[in-house]
């Protein structure tokens, strides 16, 4: 795969093929398609820079790329679900702490702290003088050190309830238009780059099979099934309507005896809600879901070369690298079948 980063270079990454994409700094008309998109073809890049929280992405270019491809979608909806899902102030900085900047800064620090403990035990045994004890202090740090960023990183193969999940809403509208999007982030020196992606994808032949395959493992294995789904759920905060009557009542009982002059303001009570991502319904529309729901991590992955190599054919042309489907009904499914082969 060979493609043109905003510097003019030439990237390559063998997880994807024949992948061409615009970037925000690209002039208008630099953009010529040689051929009809391949499902998994990165159609576009806006970047923004994390650390300024002025930045934004350039919404003008994107809708003036996303019309050059054809792509008929209201500019005011799909810009205000982007705001609300990756441009949000707490959003971007949880998105900052989670990057691989901070992660790398967590980790020198946890590495020199993790030594410095280890080296002041080990002063206090009788061989601790030794420089051999330095070298195994070293290595003893440098091992846990390693382990915690595998861990880590292991984690950022899974879905992110934050980031990935909060970009379903938009997925929603531009999968009808074969694009699904995810964002990733990247360091550029002493800026955290962040990175929105659009990648062409029909969902059709996607949808079917995994539409199929929910439907026989409805026959087969019905509370596997069901189990693995109810994991997918989120938390919301729900506000407290309690019954006008009762309410009436509390307040009289509430109220002072003298009336001070001073209007009390109660807050609203608030109450938690687990809210299923994949509610029970047709094996069809629960498939369309499970597509918008795991789009965004799957850009992710695809994109960062993360996604491991597909050991049967799938939907992607030309590529070694498993279809939203197989991704799907291997992560989340836990088919019998493995899809993927060790990396």
């Amino acid at each position: 795969m060979a493609h043109t980063n905003q510097t003019g270079g030439t990237e390559k990454n063998g997880s994807l093929s024949s992948i061409l994409y615009c970037t925000s700094d690209l002039k208008e008309g630099s953009l010529q398609w040689v051929k009809e998109p391949l499902n998994g073809q990165v159609l576009m890049v806006l970047s923004m820079d994390n650390n300024c929280s002025a930045a934004s992405f350039d919404m003008e270019l994107c809708a003036e790329k996303l019309q050059s491809l054809g792509v008929q979608v209201a500019a005011e909806q799909w810009r205000r679900l982007i705001q609300d899902a990756v441009l949000k102030p707490e959003v971007r900085r949880y998105m900052f702490y989670n990057s691989r900047a901070f992660q790398i800064a967590i980790a020198v620090v946890f590495y020199m702290s993790l030594w410095t403990n280890i080296y002041s035990t080990v002063q206090l045994c009788s061989f601790g003088r030794y420089w051999e004890a330095s070298v195994l202090v070293t290595l003893a740090a440098v091992a846990v050190t390693v382990i915690v960023i595998l861990v880590i990183d292991h984690r950022q193969r899974k879905i992110n309830m934050n980031t990935d999940v909060r970009l379903a809403a938009v997925n929603e509208i531009f999968i009808k238009h074969r694009l699904i999007l995810g964002i990733t982030d990247v360091l550029d020196g002493p800026h955290n780059i962040l990175q929105l992606w659009f990648v062409h994808f029909s969902p059709e032949r996607c949808l079917q099979s995994l539409s199929a395959h929910i439907t026989d493992l409805q026959r087969t294995r019905e509370p596997a099934l069901r189990h693995s789904l109810d994991e997918l759920c989120v938390v919301m905060e729900a506000v407290v309507s309690p019954d006008p009557g009762t309410e009436e009542e509390a307040s009289r009982e509430e109220s002072p005896l003298l009336s001070s002059g001073m209007n009390l303001n109660k807050e609203p009570v608030t109450c938690n809600e687990l809210l299923h991502l994949i509610p029970e319904g047709p094996p069809e529309a629960m498939a369309q879901q499970l597509l918008v729901i795991f789009s965004g991590c799957y850009v992710r992955l695809l994109v960062t070369g993360r996604l491991p190599q597909a050991v049967a054919a799938g939907h992607l042309e030309q590529s070694n690298v498993p279809c939203l489907c197989q991704f799907i009904q291997s992560s989340v499914l836990n088919a019998h079948r493995s899809w993927f082969v060790a990396r």
